[in-house]
């Protein structure tokens, strides 16, 4: 599941995206290939932590199992 992280906020893709130019026609942020496409990777700090990208639109974005 993407979700948006915001300082002390875990928010649903679907209340961010849904306004985007980039995003899907369900409002959902452009994922295929296990990669975010509407942005890039970036590095994790430690293999706990979930693939994160920030997007064109400067949000992070997690992908949590």
């Amino acid at each position: 599941m993407l979700v948006i992280l915001m300082d002390n906020q875990i928010l649903s893709s679907e209340k961010v995206c849904q306004s985007c130019l980039l995003a899907n026609g369900s409002g959902q942020p452009r994922w295929g290939g296990g990669k975010l496409r509407c942005g890039q990777a970036i590095n994790k700090f430690t293999e706990q932590q979930p693939d994160q990208y920030e997007c064109v639109m400067g949000f992070r974005v997690a992908n949590i199992k």
